[in-house]
Protein backbone atom coordinates (compact mmCIF):
# COMPACT_ATOMS: atom_id res chain seq x y z
CA UNK A 1 0.00 0.00 0.00
CA UNK A 2 1.36 3.65 -1.22
CA UNK A 3 0.79 5.23 2.43
CA UNK A 4 2.29 8.67 1.08
CA UNK A 5 -1.65 10.85 0.54
CA UNK A 6 -1.83 12.36 -2.77
CA UNK A 7 -1.71 16.36 -3.78
CA UNK A 8 -5.74 15.94 -3.90
CA UNK A 9 -6.23 13.71 -0.81
CA UNK A 10 -3.70 16.35 1.05
CA UNK A 11 -5.95 18.93 0.11
CA UNK A 12 -9.37 16.76 1.23
CA UNK A 13 -7.40 16.85 4.88
CA UNK A 14 -7.07 20.24 4.98
CA UNK A 15 -10.65 20.86 3.72
CA UNK A 16 -11.81 18.66 6.28
CA UNK A 17 -9.72 20.35 8.87
CA UNK A 18 -10.45 23.57 8.64
CA UNK A 19 -14.33 22.45 8.54
CA UNK A 20 -14.36 20.51 11.80
CA UNK A 21 -12.17 23.07 13.50
CA UNK A 22 -13.98 26.25 12.49
CA UNK A 23 -17.98 25.33 11.97
CA UNK A 24 -18.34 23.21 15.03
CA UNK A 25 -18.69 24.74 18.20
CA UNK A 26 -15.66 25.34 19.97
CA UNK A 27 -17.06 24.70 23.39
CA UNK A 28 -18.46 21.68 22.03
CA UNK A 29 -15.53 20.06 20.93
CA UNK A 30 -13.33 20.97 24.00
CA UNK A 31 -16.44 19.20 26.10
CA UNK A 32 -16.12 16.14 23.86
CA UNK A 33 -12.20 16.17 24.38
CA UNK A 34 -12.78 16.83 28.32
CA UNK A 35 -14.83 13.63 28.39
CA UNK A 36 -17.73 16.14 29.66
CA UNK A 37 -21.53 14.56 29.90
CA UNK A 38 -23.14 15.90 26.63
CA UNK A 39 -26.96 16.41 26.31
CA UNK A 40 -29.02 14.97 23.55
CA UNK A 41 -29.21 18.60 21.86
CA UNK A 42 -25.69 18.62 21.84
CA UNK A 43 -25.56 15.57 19.44
CA UNK A 44 -28.56 16.93 17.66
CA UNK A 45 -26.54 20.34 17.43
CA UNK A 46 -23.30 18.74 16.32
CA UNK A 47 -24.49 15.86 13.59
CA UNK A 48 -26.97 18.77 12.24
CA UNK A 49 -24.17 20.86 11.67
CA UNK A 50 -22.22 18.07 9.62
CA UNK A 51 -25.60 17.34 7.72
CA UNK A 52 -26.19 20.73 6.78
CA UNK A 53 -22.78 20.32 4.51
CA UNK A 54 -23.14 17.17 3.55
CA UNK A 55 -20.83 15.11 5.71
CA UNK A 56 -23.26 13.19 7.86
CA UNK A 57 -23.38 10.38 6.03
CA UNK A 58 -20.75 10.13 3.63
CA UNK A 59 -21.16 6.34 3.46
CA UNK A 60 -24.53 6.05 2.24
CA UNK A 61 -26.12 5.56 -1.35
CA UNK A 62 -25.69 9.86 -2.86
CA UNK A 63 -29.48 9.40 -3.68
CA UNK A 64 -29.71 9.71 -0.01
CA UNK A 65 -27.38 12.15 1.08
CA UNK A 66 -23.67 10.07 0.71
CA UNK A 67 -20.74 11.48 -0.85
CA UNK A 68 -18.74 9.14 -4.13
CA UNK A 69 -15.32 9.04 -2.30
CA UNK A 70 -12.82 6.48 -1.85
CA UNK A 71 -12.04 4.38 1.29
CA UNK A 72 -9.12 6.78 1.99
CA UNK A 73 -11.36 9.87 1.33
CA UNK A 74 -13.69 8.30 4.45
CA UNK A 75 -10.68 7.47 6.19
CA UNK A 76 -9.50 11.11 6.57
CA UNK A 77 -12.86 12.37 7.16
CA UNK A 78 -13.45 9.95 10.12
CA UNK A 79 -9.79 10.51 10.88
CA UNK A 80 -9.84 14.39 11.32
CA UNK A 81 -13.11 14.52 12.77
CA UNK A 82 -12.10 12.65 15.67
CA UNK A 83 -8.53 14.48 15.63
CA UNK A 84 -10.97 17.82 16.37
CA UNK A 85 -12.93 15.85 19.11
CA UNK A 86 -16.00 16.50 16.41
CA UNK A 87 -18.90 14.11 17.90
CA UNK A 88 -19.26 10.95 15.58
CA UNK A 89 -22.26 11.37 13.85
CA UNK A 90 -24.62 8.68 16.14
CA UNK A 91 -23.85 5.25 14.89
CA UNK A 92 -27.16 3.61 15.19
CA UNK A 93 -28.42 6.07 12.88
CA UNK A 94 -26.11 6.72 10.03
CA UNK A 95 -23.71 3.03 10.64
CA UNK A 96 -26.40 0.71 11.58
CA UNK A 97 -29.74 1.20 10.64
CA UNK A 98 -29.39 3.79 7.98
CA UNK A 99 -27.27 1.48 5.61
CA UNK A 100 -29.30 -1.25 5.91
CA UNK A 101 -32.55 0.92 5.23
CA UNK A 102 -30.63 1.86 2.24
CA UNK A 103 -30.02 -1.50 0.98
CA UNK A 104 -32.89 -3.65 2.12
CA UNK A 105 -36.09 -0.99 2.92
CA UNK A 106 -38.51 -0.59 0.44
CA UNK A 107 -38.69 2.73 -1.72
CA UNK A 108 -41.11 3.80 0.90
CA UNK A 109 -39.17 3.18 3.98
CA UNK A 110 -36.01 5.37 2.03
CA UNK A 111 -38.46 8.07 1.86
CA UNK A 112 -39.66 7.82 5.25
CA UNK A 113 -36.72 7.21 7.78
CA UNK A 114 -33.28 8.44 5.43
CA UNK A 115 -33.35 12.01 5.20
CA UNK A 116 -34.57 12.47 9.24
CA UNK A 117 -32.17 9.55 10.01
CA UNK A 118 -28.98 11.48 8.21
CA UNK A 119 -29.87 14.89 9.85
CA UNK A 120 -30.89 13.43 13.40
CA UNK A 121 -34.41 14.72 13.38
CA UNK A 122 -35.08 10.86 14.24
CA UNK A 123 -33.00 9.52 17.27
CA UNK A 124 -32.57 5.63 16.97
CA UNK A 125 -31.51 2.92 19.32
CA UNK A 126 -30.54 -0.77 18.78
CA UNK A 127 -33.07 -3.80 20.12
CA UNK A 128 -30.65 -6.87 19.71
CA UNK A 129 -29.16 -7.70 22.94
CA UNK A 130 -31.45 -9.71 25.51
CA UNK A 131 -31.01 -11.36 28.92
CA UNK A 132 -29.80 -14.65 27.36
CA UNK A 133 -28.76 -13.43 24.16
CA UNK A 134 -26.12 -10.71 24.38
CA UNK A 135 -22.97 -12.14 22.15
CA UNK A 136 -25.21 -15.43 21.21
CA UNK A 137 -27.45 -12.79 19.49
CA UNK A 138 -29.08 -15.90 17.84
CA UNK A 139 -30.63 -16.94 21.18
CA UNK A 140 -33.15 -14.16 20.89
CA UNK A 141 -36.55 -14.76 22.32
CA UNK A 142 -38.69 -11.62 21.30
CA UNK A 143 -41.59 -12.83 19.56
CA UNK A 144 -43.03 -10.79 16.72
CA UNK A 145 -46.41 -12.64 15.68
CA UNK A 146 -48.32 -11.59 12.98
CA UNK A 147 -52.25 -10.12 13.35
CA UNK A 148 -53.36 -9.11 10.41
CA UNK A 149 -51.81 -5.76 9.36
CA UNK A 150 -49.50 -5.92 12.32
CA UNK A 151 -46.84 -7.48 14.24
CA UNK A 152 -47.50 -7.91 18.12
CA UNK A 153 -44.04 -8.14 20.09
CA UNK A 154 -43.81 -9.39 23.19
CA UNK A 155 -40.18 -9.57 24.99
CA UNK A 156 -37.37 -7.51 26.28
CA UNK A 157 -34.22 -6.01 25.01
CA UNK A 158 -30.84 -5.13 26.98
CA UNK A 159 -28.47 -2.79 27.16
CA UNK A 160 -29.91 -0.43 25.07
CA UNK A 161 -27.60 2.70 24.48
CA UNK A 162 -28.80 6.07 24.60
CA UNK A 163 -32.57 4.68 24.66
CA UNK A 164 -33.69 7.31 26.88
CA UNK A 165 -33.11 10.04 23.94
CA UNK A 166 -34.81 7.54 21.01
CA UNK A 167 -37.36 8.00 18.89
CA UNK A 168 -37.21 4.29 17.55
CA UNK A 169 -35.73 1.34 17.81
CA UNK A 170 -34.66 -0.88 15.44
CA UNK A 171 -34.87 -4.77 16.43
CA UNK A 172 -34.24 -8.11 15.97
CA UNK A 173 -37.50 -10.15 16.60
CA UNK A 174 -38.57 -13.82 16.30
CA UNK A 175 -40.94 -14.44 13.60
CA UNK A 176 -40.68 -17.96 13.34
CA UNK A 177 -39.93 -19.98 16.24
CA UNK A 178 -40.52 -23.28 14.49
CA UNK A 179 -37.24 -22.28 11.93
CA UNK A 180 -34.75 -25.37 11.38
CA UNK A 181 -31.92 -22.65 12.37
CA UNK A 182 -31.92 -20.42 15.26
CA UNK A 183 -30.50 -18.04 13.08
CA UNK A 184 -33.65 -18.53 10.75
CA UNK A 185 -37.04 -17.35 11.39
CA UNK A 186 -35.36 -13.61 12.83
CA UNK A 187 -36.79 -10.20 11.24
CA UNK A 188 -35.64 -6.57 11.75
CA UNK A 189 -38.25 -4.58 12.49
CA UNK A 190 -38.54 -0.84 13.04
CA UNK A 191 -40.98 0.43 16.23
CA UNK A 192 -41.77 3.88 17.16
CA UNK A 193 -40.51 4.02 20.85
CA UNK A 194 -44.10 5.93 21.85
CA UNK A 195 -45.88 2.97 20.64
CA UNK A 196 -48.25 1.05 23.73
CA UNK A 197 -47.06 -1.41 25.71
CA UNK A 198 -43.28 -0.29 25.77
CA UNK A 199 -41.18 0.52 28.95
CA UNK A 200 -37.98 1.71 29.32
CA UNK A 201 -35.86 1.34 32.29
CA UNK A 202 -32.49 2.70 32.89
CA UNK A 203 -29.43 0.97 34.46
CA UNK A 204 -26.86 2.73 36.08
CA UNK A 205 -23.40 1.61 34.75
CA UNK A 206 -19.99 1.19 37.00
CA UNK A 207 -18.47 5.20 36.27
CA UNK A 208 -22.10 5.91 37.47
CA UNK A 209 -23.76 7.11 34.35
CA UNK A 210 -27.09 6.23 32.51
CA UNK A 211 -26.46 5.42 29.31
CA UNK A 212 -27.79 1.74 28.93
CA UNK A 213 -31.36 1.03 29.51
CA UNK A 214 -33.94 -2.13 29.24
CA UNK A 215 -36.62 -1.99 26.99
CA UNK A 216 -39.99 -4.45 27.51
CA UNK A 217 -42.76 -5.14 24.85
CA UNK A 218 -45.69 -5.75 26.06
CA UNK A 219 -48.52 -6.64 23.16
CA UNK A 220 -46.69 -4.02 21.08
CA UNK A 221 -48.58 -3.54 17.62
CA UNK A 222 -46.38 -3.00 15.19
CA UNK A 223 -47.42 -1.88 11.00
CA UNK A 224 -46.22 -4.77 9.14
CA UNK A 225 -45.16 -2.18 6.94
CA UNK A 226 -42.37 -1.84 9.38
CA UNK A 227 -40.77 -4.56 8.83
CA UNK A 228 -37.53 -4.19 6.68
CA UNK A 229 -37.17 -6.93 3.76
CA UNK A 230 -38.39 -10.20 3.93
CA UNK A 231 -39.67 -12.02 7.03
CA UNK A 232 -37.67 -14.43 8.64
CA UNK A 233 -34.38 -12.70 6.63
CA UNK A 234 -32.95 -10.40 9.67
CA UNK A 235 -29.88 -12.49 10.54
CA UNK A 236 -28.32 -11.78 6.84
CA UNK A 237 -29.67 -7.74 7.51
CA UNK A 238 -27.69 -7.82 11.21
CA UNK A 239 -24.74 -9.56 9.44
CA UNK A 240 -24.22 -6.48 7.16
CA UNK A 241 -25.44 -3.94 10.19
CA UNK A 242 -22.43 -5.51 12.39
CA UNK A 243 -19.75 -5.86 9.63
CA UNK A 244 -20.30 -1.70 9.33
CA UNK A 245 -20.71 -1.57 12.53
CA UNK A 246 -17.25 -2.81 13.77
CA UNK A 247 -16.11 -0.94 11.00
CA UNK A 248 -16.57 1.91 12.40
CA UNK A 249 -16.00 1.40 16.28
CA UNK A 250 -12.04 1.69 15.85
CA UNK A 251 -11.97 4.95 16.84
CA UNK A 252 -8.13 4.77 15.87
CA UNK A 253 -7.84 8.55 16.20
CA UNK A 254 -10.42 9.28 19.07
CA UNK A 255 -7.78 7.12 21.25
CA UNK A 256 -4.85 9.52 19.60
CA UNK A 257 -6.28 12.09 21.10
CA UNK A 258 -6.30 10.45 24.61
CA UNK A 259 -2.98 9.47 24.36
CA UNK A 260 -1.84 13.12 23.26
CA UNK A 261 -3.20 14.32 26.22
CA UNK A 262 -1.74 12.24 28.46
CA UNK A 263 2.10 13.13 26.89
CA UNK A 264 0.58 16.90 27.48
CA UNK A 265 -0.58 16.13 31.17
CA UNK A 266 3.03 14.02 32.02
CA UNK A 267 4.88 16.67 30.51
CA UNK A 268 3.99 18.90 33.84
CA UNK A 269 3.90 15.98 36.39
CA UNK A 270 6.85 15.47 38.08
CA UNK A 271 8.66 12.48 39.46
CA UNK A 272 11.45 13.55 41.82
CA UNK A 273 14.00 15.70 39.69
CA UNK A 274 11.93 14.75 36.28
CA UNK A 275 9.05 14.75 34.58
CA UNK A 276 6.93 12.13 33.99
CA UNK A 277 6.89 12.09 30.05
CA UNK A 278 10.62 11.46 30.27
CA UNK A 279 10.34 8.88 32.52
CA UNK A 280 11.47 5.45 30.55
CA UNK A 281 8.82 3.12 31.75
CA UNK A 282 6.08 5.63 30.67
CA UNK A 283 8.11 6.83 27.63
CA UNK A 284 7.98 3.35 26.13
CA UNK A 285 4.51 2.57 27.24
CA UNK A 286 3.31 5.47 25.55
CA UNK A 287 5.43 4.83 22.11
CA UNK A 288 4.40 1.31 22.32
CA UNK A 289 1.00 2.59 22.04
CA UNK A 290 1.25 4.84 19.45
CA UNK A 291 3.00 2.59 17.42
CA UNK A 292 -0.16 0.16 17.61
CA UNK A 293 -2.31 2.90 16.83
CA UNK A 294 -0.26 3.65 13.67
CA UNK A 295 -0.63 -0.43 13.32
CA UNK A 296 -4.07 -0.79 13.18
CA UNK A 297 -4.69 2.58 11.39
CA UNK A 298 -3.40 0.56 8.17
CA UNK A 299 -4.80 -1.81 8.91
CA UNK A 300 -8.41 -0.43 8.95
CA UNK A 301 -7.57 1.42 5.52
CA UNK A 302 -7.13 -1.85 4.08
CA UNK A 303 -9.88 -3.64 5.35
CA UNK A 304 -12.08 -0.58 4.54
CA UNK A 305 -11.14 -0.54 1.08
CA UNK A 306 -11.88 -4.26 0.55
CA UNK A 307 -15.23 -3.16 1.87
CA UNK A 308 -16.13 -0.98 -1.13
CA UNK A 309 -18.36 -3.10 -2.28
CA UNK A 310 -21.08 -2.82 0.97
CA UNK A 311 -20.64 -6.59 1.55
CA UNK A 312 -19.31 -7.59 5.15
CA UNK A 313 -15.99 -7.95 5.96
CA UNK A 314 -14.76 -10.46 8.30
CA UNK A 315 -11.56 -8.53 8.79
CA UNK A 316 -13.83 -6.17 10.65
CA UNK A 317 -13.42 -8.41 13.52
CA UNK A 318 -9.98 -7.23 13.42
CA UNK A 319 -10.48 -3.81 13.79
CA UNK A 320 -13.35 -4.23 16.89
CA UNK A 321 -10.87 -6.61 18.79
CA UNK A 322 -7.55 -4.40 18.12
CA UNK A 323 -9.74 -1.43 18.58
CA UNK A 324 -11.19 -1.67 21.55
CA UNK A 325 -7.87 -2.93 23.21
CA UNK A 326 -6.11 0.24 21.90
CA UNK A 327 -8.98 2.35 23.62
CA UNK A 328 -8.84 0.61 27.01
CA UNK A 329 -5.04 1.12 26.58
CA UNK A 330 -5.32 4.76 26.00
CA UNK A 331 -7.85 5.23 28.75
CA UNK A 332 -5.70 3.79 30.89
CA UNK A 333 -2.74 5.71 30.51
CA UNK A 334 -4.26 8.94 30.47
CA UNK A 335 -5.88 7.49 33.73
CA UNK A 336 -2.41 6.06 35.37
CA UNK A 337 -1.01 9.55 34.40
CA UNK A 338 -3.59 11.52 36.76
CA UNK A 339 -2.26 8.96 39.15
CA UNK A 340 -3.53 9.90 43.22
CA UNK A 341 -5.55 12.54 41.39
CA UNK A 342 -7.43 10.02 39.69
CA UNK A 343 -9.06 9.16 42.89
CA UNK A 344 -11.39 11.14 43.47
CA UNK A 345 -14.88 11.76 41.66
CA UNK A 346 -17.00 14.63 41.67
CA UNK A 347 -15.36 15.90 44.12
CA UNK A 348 -15.55 19.71 44.38
CA UNK A 349 -13.89 20.25 47.31
CA UNK A 350 -10.69 17.95 47.07
CA UNK A 351 -8.04 19.96 44.96
CA UNK A 352 -7.90 17.39 42.36
CA UNK A 353 -7.92 18.24 38.55
CA UNK A 354 -11.17 17.95 37.03
CA UNK A 355 -9.28 16.09 34.08
CA UNK A 356 -8.18 13.73 36.29
CA UNK A 357 -11.29 12.94 37.83
CA UNK A 358 -13.26 12.42 34.52
CA UNK A 359 -9.90 9.93 33.16
CA UNK A 360 -10.96 7.34 36.27
CA UNK A 361 -15.02 7.59 35.16
CA UNK A 362 -13.99 6.99 31.10
CA UNK A 363 -11.78 4.23 32.10
CA UNK A 364 -14.09 2.39 34.15
CA UNK A 365 -17.35 3.27 30.95
CA UNK A 366 -14.46 1.94 28.24
CA UNK A 367 -14.79 -1.25 30.10
CA UNK A 368 -17.85 -1.34 27.74
CA UNK A 369 -16.02 -1.31 24.32
CA UNK A 370 -14.81 -4.94 24.33
CA UNK A 371 -18.12 -6.23 25.08
CA UNK A 372 -20.78 -4.26 22.59
CA UNK A 373 -20.84 -4.81 18.91
CA UNK A 374 -19.69 -8.47 19.84
CA UNK A 375 -17.40 -9.11 22.17
CA UNK A 376 -13.16 -10.08 22.17
CA UNK A 377 -14.38 -14.06 22.61
CA UNK A 378 -16.67 -13.51 19.50
CA UNK A 379 -14.40 -11.48 17.31
CA UNK A 380 -11.59 -14.07 18.25
CA UNK A 381 -13.96 -16.91 16.53
CA UNK A 382 -14.90 -14.87 13.97
CA UNK A 383 -11.13 -14.77 12.76
CA UNK A 384 -10.59 -18.30 13.90
CA UNK A 385 -13.52 -19.41 11.35
CA UNK A 386 -13.86 -16.89 8.62
CA UNK A 387 -10.07 -15.66 8.29
CA UNK A 388 -7.91 -18.54 9.49
CA UNK A 389 -10.38 -21.05 8.53
CA UNK A 390 -9.83 -22.91 11.93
Amino acid sequence: MNLKLTAEELAFRDEMRAFFTTQVPADLRARVANGDELSREDFVTSQQILNAHGLAVPHWPTEWGGKDWTPVQRHIWRDEMQLASVLDPLSFNTDMVGPVIAAFGSQEQKQRFLPGTANLDIWWCQGFSEPEAGSDLASLKTRADRDGQDYVVNGQKSWTTLGQHADWIFCLVRTDPNAPKRQAGISFLLIDMTTPGITLRPIKLIDGSYEVNEVWFEDVRVPAENLVGEENAGWNYAKFLLGNERTGVTRVSASKVLVSQAKKRAAHIRLGDRRLVDDPLFAARLARIENELLALELTQLRVVAGSANGKPNPASSLLKLRGSELQQAATEILMDTAGPDALPYFADAIASPTWAQRATRRYLNYRKVSIYSGSSEVQRNIISSSILGL
